[in-house]
Parts: structure tokens; C-alpha cells; sequence
């Protein structure tokens, strides 16, 4: 594992999001910070998560690079006269990873019939077939915002790394922006001293028990709405492209792997699939960009968006 002097500032609260000097758009930006003081660099130094529309990164070696008088890492010279040493040091030993208690995932596993996604899917699909989606992806409720969903990172081991809460219009299944974006994190909700948060990819436990062909998306929610269309799949969420990272997708060694890009990404979905290992069998679907039509790409459609207007058309 590496160890960076800089690292992206961990989610603790909407207090750690910025507005973004590229785009402007308020609460989107993440800066980096020293990770032995917690001390930003420059208001300017960070990434921006509106990787689609904006893009805006920044690393601290391009502020370095940029900014030369800028004190930067340095190894002090000994003095002539002192005698050398030859000294060995052992690399740091990474962090444990954390994980989520399992009394705290298991109460969550209950009170579907105020969750709003489950009424929007319920709405659609009914409640059979909706049940069995938040039973096979260990779906959760949080109280956190009235009719909040948790989607659970279960590791391929079971290990509960951490459950990302989000709240959505149990009308249309839109995602709640305004008045702000409604998105926050279970171990920062708690409180959790000491967590070491490593991502992993949402419906990876799935992998332990088919040996089918993996279907990639980004939305958690996609992912379960797609599983109900093309089951021929072990549907799966990195949540966000940055976690589209040769690390995450580490479990998926040997598998035949579809990456389907939302509208607009796809550019950056196959630079992104250029950067996995050659172990991993795969390729980027471009059905989206083949089929869309001027407003599918304005309104940013995804796979599942696509899937549920295609029904709506053959039923009518």
C-alpha cells in the first residue's frame, strides 16, 4: 500500500466539501490535505465529483510543479563530518481495514415500507420481485434522513466495509439534490473512531456464489434496476468512476467483465478500462451511444434509465 504525504480529505460531513474553482457548483469539491497535520494546501488543490460535467482535478504535484518556491518534501543533508550509518527501515505497516458492526447492519435490514426507493421499485417492479433485490443485495433503511436507503459494501469475504446512505423521490426514484445533495456515509454518521475506510465495490459479495459475467455500472441503483432485465448478470456499482481502480476491481481476476458508461462518460469509462490488469476480461458496452437520441444525452441517461423507457415502449 502506498503512503502519500497528501491525501484526498476524508468525508466527515458536508463541512469537508467545497465549492469547486472549475465549475462553481457548491459542496462538490474535495481538497487535499497533509495527512500528518490535516493542513490544506491551496483552496484550488483538489478534485471535483462532478466527474462528467466539470472533470476539475488538481493534484499537489501539479502545485508543486506550477509553484516551485513552494516548500516541498526534502530529505535534510548530514553534516561532512558525521559518520554514515548504514541504517534499515522497515516500510509502515498499512491499516487494518474497518468494518462496520454487524448489529448495526442487521437493524438496518428492516422498515421497507418507508423506505422510498423500495416504494419506487415496489411501484414498478412489485413487491416479489422488489423484496427479492433487497434481500439479494442486503438493501438497508436509514433514519438518518426520513425514507433514506443504505446501499451495504459487503467485501467477497462478508465484511461489512461501510453502507453509503442516500435518499431518493419515491415518485420518479430520482436522486434528492436540493437543497443540497443527500448523501452521507454510515461509519461518518456514527462516528467511528479510528476508521479505515477501503471501498469495495457494491454487490461484490455477489461474486462468491456464481461464476457468471459481470456487468459494471456506476449507480447502486441501476445496478439492482438492470439485475431485474438482464439477469444473465452479476450486476455490480463501483458508486463512482475514481473507484473504478485497478485495486477494487482486484476481485474480479479471471472474469468476463461489461462496463456500461452513462451517457456522456463514456470516453472516460474505456481510459478508465485501459488501467485494469490484463487479468480482467474486459469490455465497454457502447449500446448507449449507439441508440441514444439527442435528449436521452441531455437528460444523461444510464442502462437502466434506457431499460425502463424500452419496456414503457413495448407495453404501451
Amino acid at each position: 500500500m502506498n503512503h502519500f504525504r497528501y491525501t484526498l480529505e476524508p468525508y466527515k460531513g458536508m463541512k469537508t466539501r467545497h465549492t469547486c474553482p472549475g465549475c462553481q457548483h457548491k459542496k462538490c469539491f474535495t481538497r487535499y490535505i497533509e495527512t500528518q497535520t490535516g493542513e490544506y494546501l491551496d483552496y484550488h488543490v483538489g478534485r471535483c465529483s462532478r466527474e462528467v460535467k466539470c472533470g476539475y482535478h488538481y493534484t499537489p504535484k501539479d502545485y508543486f510543479q506550477d509553484n516551485p518556491r513552494v516548500d516541498t518534501p526534502r530529505v535534510d543533508t548530514p553534516r561532512v563530518d558525521t559518520p554514515k550509518l548504514s541504517v534499515c527501515t522497515l516500510p509502515p505497516k498499512p491499516p487494518v481495514v474497518s468494518f462496520i458492526p454487524q448489529d448495526i447492519f442487521m437493524a438496518s435490514l428492516k422498515q421497507y415500507e418507508n423506505n422510498h426507493l423500495i416504494s419506487f421499485l415496489t411501484n414498478h417492479f412489485g413487491k416479489v420481485i422488489t423484496l427479492a433485490l433487497m434481500v439479494r443485495y442486503f438493501v438497508g433503511t436509514s433514519k438518518h434522513w426520513p425514507g433514506a436507503t443504505v446501499f451495504w459494501q459487503i467485501d467477497l469475504l462478508g465484511g461489512i466495509r461501510t453502507g453509503k446512505i442516500m435518499l431518493y423521490n419515491p415518485a420518479n426514484g430520482k436522486r434528492v439534490k436540493e437543497p443540497y445533495k443527500h448523501i452521507n456515509w454510515v461509519h461518518s454518521v456514527l462516528g467511528l473512531k479510528d476508521f479505515h475506510l477501503e471501498q469495495c465495490l457494491f454487490g461484490e459479495h455477489l461474486l462468491s456464489v456464481s461464476d457468471a459475467p459481470v456487468a459494471l455500472v456506476e449507480s447502486e441503483k441501476t445496478a439492482l434496476i438492470a439485475s431485474v432485465y438482464l439477469p444473465q448478470f452479476i450486476w455490480l456499482a463501483v458508486g463512482s468512476l475514481s473507484n473504478l481502480t485497478a485495486n477494487k476491481c482486484k476481485v474480479l481476476k479471471g472474469r468476463k467483465v461489461v462496463l456500461f458508461p452513462d451517457l456522456n462518460a463514456y470516453d472516460k469509462w474505456i481510459a478508465k478500462a485501459r488501467e485494469l490488469p490484463p487479468s480482467i476480461k474486459v469490455r465497454v458496452s457502447d449500446f448507449l451511444e449507439q441508440h441514444a437520441t439527442p435528449e436521452d444525452r441531455a437528460k444523461g441517461l444510464d442502462i437502466a434509465d434506457y431499460l425502463i423507457l424500452v419496456e414503457g415502449i413495448i407495453n404501451k
